[in-house]
Formats: C-alpha cells, sequence, structure tokens
C-alpha cells in the first residue's frame, strides 16, 4: 500500500480541522436538502463553485462559467453535441444546407417551454431577432452577423438565410450562444437581461441570490429524458478548502474548479475523488494594445522573450495540462500544430525594451481572478519579470469583477483564459482577435488589424476545410507576431466529486453535464 507523503498528511489534517471548525458560514441558510444530504436519485445535487454567474442571459453572458448554468439545463438549441462531440439534432429532429446561404431546419413537435408555451418556429425566430437586434445590443449578434433572416416557413420548419456562406454555423448553434428563449420571456424582459431564464430544457429556473446561489429544479414534463435529481443549487463558494470540506460532510457532492495544489488533499479522502478530462481551450498571458507602453510590439515581444514558462508548468500546475503554442488546444479545429512561441532569451528582451525607449524597465499592473494558481503564476512572473527591470504589480480581483474590468478595457496585462464553446476555430479567432469583437465578445487585447480580420472573415465563408485550415494557420502567424498574449497551457478540467456520484463530465468546451447525474 503506497504511503502518504508528509504533504499529504498535513492537508488532510488540514482539511480535517477546517471541517470540525468551520462550513460554508451559511449553513442556517442551506437551501432543504442541500445539507447532509442522503446521496440518492431524487435527491438534491449541490454544485461548490468558485464564483457566481455574471448574467443568466446567453445572449449577454461572456464567460463559459454562467453558461454551465444555463446551457444544455435551462436552454436548449436546435442542435447540440453528443459525448463525443459530434453535432446532433436536438430541438430540431433534421437539418439540411439547402444552398451556400441557405439551412434548413424540421423542428420537434412534442416540445414545450417551461411556462407552457409551444416550442415552434416563430419562438426560433424571435430568439434570433432579439440578438441581432442593435436596440437589444448583444455582445453576442457578432457571432451571427451573416444571418440576413430567419425565415418561418410553417409552425415546424425554419430558415436560416444567410448573407454569404458560413462554415461553423452548427457550432455556433450547438453552444450556448444557440439557445431557444421563450416569446414570453423576451416579451417580458425585451432588450433586458434575461434574469429568470425559461428554455426548454431538462431543469427549471427556480431562483437566483446574486453573490450566493443559483437554484433549478427538474422539469417533469421534459420532452426527452428526465434529470434523476430533483433540484441542482449552484452554491457560491469562493474558498476552495471550503468548497472541498462540502464534500465530506455531505452539503455537496461537487466542488469545482479544483486547483492542482488541492488535487492531492481529494485524492487522499475516503470521500471524494478527482475528475480529470481535456478541454479545447488554454490559459494564457493578455496584453492590452491600448495601453501606452503595451502599444509597442517591441515591449510584448521583449516581455514574452523574459517569461520561462516550463517553470510555471512545473511549479504552478505540476504539468496538469500540456504547453500550448496558441490559443487553442490540439482537439480544435483549426489548430496549426507548427506554432512557435517566443523561446526565453533575457538578452532579447533587454534588447528591444532598450529599443522601445524602456532601457531601464519600467512598472505595470497584472490583474487576474481569485484563483491561487492563477495568483501562483503572476507570482512567479513577477519573479521573472525583474531580470529585465519591469516591476509587475498584482492586482488580484473577484471573478466578476476581473472579467468586468478587463471586458472594459481596464487593464495592462492580465491571466485569462479561452474554453472555446465550440471546438472551431472560428469561435476562438473571431472572438479573440477580430476587430467586431472588442470587449464583451472576447477581444479584450483591445487589437484590431484588417489582415487578420479580412482571413478570419474569409475563413467563415470557405466551405473546403482544407482551405479553412490553412487560413487560420496564417491568422495564428499572424497573431503571434504581433505578441498579443504569452500562451500557458492546454485547460485540463478539474473537478472533485463526492463517491457515489455518477454520470457528472465536463465537456471539452469547460460546460458541466449534469443532465444524467445520480447520486448513491
Amino acid at each position: 500500500m503506497k504511503k502518504k507523503s508528509a504533504t499529504q498528511w498535513f492537508l488532510v489534517l488540514l482539511l480535517t480541522l477546517l471541517i470540525a471548525g468551520c462550513s460554508t458560514g451559511k449553513e442556517e441558510n442551506a437551501t432543504e436538502g442541500s445539507k447532509n444530504s442522503s446521496a440518492k436519485d431524487g435527491s438534491t445535487l449541490v454544485i461548490a463553485r468558485l464564483s457566481d454567474a455574471e448574467s443568466l442571459d446567453h445572449q449577454f453572458m461572456s464567460t463559459i462559467n454562467a453558461a454551465s448554468v444555463t446551457h444544455g439545463k435551462i436552454y436548449e438549441g436546435l442542435v447540440g453535441r453528443d459525448k463525443n462531440a459530434e453535432i446532433q439534432p436536438l430541438l430540431a429532429k433534421e437539418y439540411k444546407q439547402v444552398d451556400d446561404t441557405t439551412w434548413e431546419f424540421k423542428l420537434r413537435e412534442d416540445v414545450k417551454f417551461h411556462d407552457g408555451t409551444d416550442f415552434n418556429a416563430d419562438a426560433v425566430k424571435k430568439t434570433f431577432d432579439r440578438m441581432l437586434d442593435p436596440n437589444v445590443g448583444s455582445p453576442k449578434a457578432a457571432l451571427f452577423k451573416m444571418v440576413k433572416e430567419v425565415k418561418v416557413v410553417d409552425d415546424h420548419t425554419v430558415q436560416f438565410l444567410l448573407s454569404e456562406p458560413y462554415s461553423p454555423l452548427l457550432s455556433i448553434l450547438a453552444s450556448h450562444e444557440g439557445g431557444i428563449i421563450s416569446p414570453k420571456a423576451i416579451e417580458k424582459y425585451g432588450k433586458e437581461q434575461i434574469k429568470e431564464p425559461d428554455g426548454t430544457g431538462p431543469f427549471v429556473f427556480e431562483s437566483w441570490t446574486p453573490g450566493q446561489e443559483i437554484v433549478l429544479k427538474k422539469n417533469e414534463s421534459y420532452w426527452g429524458t428526465k434529470a434523476k435529481v430533483d433540484k441542482v443549487v449552484f452554491k457560491v463558494v469562493p474558498e476552495e478548502t471550503t468548497r472541498v470540506s462540502m464534500l465530506e460532510t455531505g452539503e455537496a457532492q461537487i466542488a469545482e474548479p479544483l486547483s492542482v495544489p488541492m488535487m492531492e488533499t481529494v485524492e487522499a479522502s475516503k470521500n471524494s475523488e478527482v475528475y480529470r478530462s481535456e478541454g479545447f481551450g488554454t490559459e494564457y498571458i493578455g496584453f492590452n494594445v491600448k495601453n501606452e507602453k503595451l502599444s509597442d510590439v517591441r515591449v510584448r515581444k521583449a516581455i514574452s522573450h523574459a517569461v520561462e514558462m516550463d517553470s510555471i508548468l512545473k511549479g504552478v500546475y505540476n504539468n496538469v495540462g500540456s504547453e500550448a503554442n496558441s490559443l487553442m488546444g490540439s482537439k480544435v479545429f483549426g489548430y496549426n500544430p507548427d506554432m512557435k512561441t517566443y523561446e526565453y532569451n533575457l538578452n532579447e528582451a533587454k534588447k528591444l525594451l532598450a529599443e522601445a525607449g524602456y532601457p531601464d524597465g519600467f512598472e505595470i499592473t497584472l490583474k487576474t481572478m481569485d484563483s491561487r494558481e492563477r495568483i501562483n503564476v503572476a507570482e512567479v512572473l513577477q519573479s521573472q519579470l525583474k531580470g529585465i527591470g519591469i516591476k509587475l504589480n498584482i492586482e488580484v480581483l473577484e471573478y466578476g469583477t476581473f472579467v468586468e474590468q478587463v471586458n472594459a478595457g481596464n487593464s495592462e496585462m492580465f491571466i485569462i483564459s479561452w474554453r472555446n464553446a465550440t471546438g472551431d476555430a472560428d469561435y476562438n479567432q473571431y472572438n479573440l482577435f477580430h476587430t467586431n469583437s472588442i470587449g464583451g465578445a472576447g477581444n479584450t487585447f483591445f487589437y484590431s488589424n484588417k489582415e487578420v480580420d479580412g482571413i478570419l472573415d474569409a475563413a467563415r465563408m470557405e466551405k473546403d476545410q482544407e482551405k479553412r485550415i490553412e487560413l487560420y494557420a496564417k491568422a495564428q502567424e499572424l497573431e503571434m507576431d504581433d505578441a498579443l498574449y504569452i500562451p500557458i497551457r492546454v485547460i485540463e478540467n478539474l473537478a472533485a466529486t463526492a463517491k457515489g456520484v455518477e454520470g457528472f463530465s465536463i465537456s471539452p468546451s469547460g460546460y458541466l453535464e449534469i443532465n444524467d447525474v445520480s447520486v448513491k
């Protein structure tokens, strides 16, 4: 039998003391059934999470963290992805591409929204009309800018009429942006963000207490296979040790995200275990090119040359997640395996800084969310950049505040991730680098390059998949030459689950998959 290391014994003892001395601090307000769960089918599934959703309106939300609450649970799309990430019919029972710019979907006739309204072609049209309405101002409208019209053919047939060919259409429709909203909810909220989401999925929205929890209940009238649990509580628990301790006490059955340093503690426990799966996305260090110093590509290249990534991957992540060479994982369509990052070279870094007018370096601030791993990365960067005279200040923010500030351009450098909801390069490239996506849509570099824009537009229209790959390879090379980011690693999805939890997974896109979860 393998002996526990001293570190393991210490962490287990620490966790035991924490369990005895503290809990969530909100036990008296715990949702009924979430505390000391009997752990059986039909019970409440409690998911202890780092942070709250910033929105429950998928036409406005900017993170997979938020989308995990609604996508596939409350909202469903015309198509979805199966467990092998292959696109399959969902609310549409079949579909076809009529010509280069026309897609037709035949809709299911046995589906109702949670409010009892019939799901039909008119509901599909109203959903996308809202997204594309400039008066609504959805940051996701850019993803569907090629949709000229959503045409109702009959009650259960709808066509997407495009202004130009768009190869990734199905991949976008299968992501959270493609979820169909009840017409009543659209009428109620109009251009305001939807606070009580209403869709067709296996769970119905019950309540949202911002900063505390989101509660869903089982949809007893669901058209498909019903959920196995009666209720789901997404509980906000910022402290990771507390999240993990909740699995020990039965207050929660899933805790996520799980950091690499905490993996050893979970693995040593008799009551919980580690869930791992490879993701589509990456973590990276980003530069806001609107910043006076960072607007000079030589400065960005200098910083890139001064970062020794191996020590970060080993020291911070313990080699969990593979080294990244771009902002796409190797499983994403359009990934360029030949991309080269900036080699560690302090002499070249100092030379570039001097050429840019900063021979003695300068002071700059990096922002990060309140994640232990991200903070550790920031501290390593702080140490490494001293080698070229840069004083790096670290500002740690609550997740929602961090996202808000980075989206608004209130940043200089930042550590962030992009999980890629669709598995297609278009979602990564268009959102992160196209001029139309500056700000909340994903381009938090505030980068604009007409050549890159043209390539990304062409790749969207190209039907030949090999030519699309070539176009994305060229775009990635231009972006790397402009030194907009420093890739850290391909994300590996990590969570802790209580023993007896079955059917849980995290998709390559990063969505929590809980529709088949049972707790025994």
